[in-house]
C-alpha cells in the first residue's frame, strides 16, 4: 500500500505521514518545502523501513496538482490512500485581507483537494482498496467572522467528504474526514490565530490529532473529531441558533484581540 500525504512538511501532515509509515505503508510526501520533506523522509526510512518519496508541489499554482500527478505517472507510483491535509487560514476582515492570499486559500483548501481526489480516485476504484482521508476543521460547523473564507472552505471539505463517502459505499474504499480544533502546529502563527485565547488554551498536539485521525480512517469512521473539548464545541454549536454561533465566533476571533 502507498499513501500520499499533502502538506506533509509540518504539523498534522508530518505526524500523519509517520502514522501511515508505522502501519507499513510506503509514503509519498508532498509540500512546498522540499528540505523539510527530505528530513522527514530520512526519518521514516530509518525508523519504519518503508519507501518515502519526496515531491515538491505548490497547490496555490494552477497546475500544481496536474504536475504532481504527472510525476506520479512518470515514476509509476500507484496511490492507494490519499491524505488531503494541505491547507492554511488567515485571520482578518474579508475586505482587508489581501485578495491573492484569500484566492490562494481556496485554491489549496478546496480546488486542489477536489482536483487531486478526482484524478487519483479512478485507480483506487479499480483496485478496491485504500481510500481518502480529508483533513478539515471544527470550523466547518459554523460561520467564522474574521476568517470567513477559511471557515467556508472547511465547510466544503466536510460536505464533500460526506457526499463522496455515500457515493463510494460498497466499493471497499474508506472515506473519512478528520476535524481537529486548535492544534499545536505552525498554523496558529501562519494564520494569526496563535495570539487568540481559544488557540492557546485548548490546543491539542499534532501527534495526538494525527493518531486519532489514523485510527478513525483505519476503522472507516465517517468523521473524526479528536479531543473532548473539540467534540463539546461542535455539540454545543449544534444546539445554538446560527446567528448566536457566528456572533460568538466573531467575539472570540476579534481582530483587535489578535493585534
Amino acid at each position: 500500500m502507498t499513501t500520499l500525504i499533502t502538506g506533509a512538511s509540518s504539523g498534522i501532515g508530518w505526524e500523519l505521514a509517520k502514522q501511515f509509515a508505522a502501519g507499513g505503508d510506503d509514503v509519498v510526501l508532498v509540500a512546498r518545502s522540499e528540505e523539510k520533506l527530505q528530513k522527514l523522509a530520512v526519518e521514516i526510512r530509518e525508523t519504519h523501513r518503508v519507501s518515502a518519496t519526496v515531491i515538491r508541489s505548490d497547490f496555490a499554482e494552477t497546475d500544481g496538482v496536474d504536475r504532481l500527478c504527472e510525476r506520479l505517472r512518470s515514476d509509476e507510483i500507484q496511490i492507494d490512500t490519499l491524505v488531503n491535509n494541505a491547507g492554511f487560514g488567515a485571520l482578518g476582515r474579508f475586505a482587508e485581507l489581501p485578495v491573492d492570499r484569500q484566492t490562494d486559500m481556496l485554491m489549496v483548501n478546496v480546488v486542489a483537494l477536489t482536483r487531486l481526489t478526482r484524478l487519483l480516485l479512478p485507480a483506487m476504484l479499480a483496485t478496491g482498496k485504500g481510500g481518502i482521508l480529508n483533513v478539515g476543521s471544527i470550523a466547518a460547523y459554523q460561520a467564522g467572522p474574521n476568517m470567513s473564507v477559511y471557515y467556508a472552505s472547511k465547510a466544503y471539505v466536510l460536505s464533500f467528504t460526506e457526499g463522496l463517502r455515500e457515493e463510494l459505499a460498497g466499493t471497499g474504499l474508506h472515506v473519512t474526514c478528520l476535524e481537529p480544533g486548535p492544534t499545536e502546529t505552525g498554523f496558529g502563527d501562519d494564520s494569526g490565530m496563535g495570539k487568540l485565547d481559544m488557540f492557546s488554551s485548548a490546543a491539542m498536539s499534532a501527534e495526538d490529532v494525527a493518531a486519532a485521525g489514523y485510527r478513525g480512517y483505519r476503522k472507516n469512521d465517517d468523521v473524526v473529531i479528536p479531543g473532548w473539548k473539540d467534540r463539546l464545541m461542535v455539540t454545543s454549536a449544534g444546539f445554538l441558533p446560527r446567528i448566536a454561533t457566528r456572533k460568538l465566533v466573531a467575539k472570540m476571533q476579534s481582530v483587535s484581540h489578535a493585534s
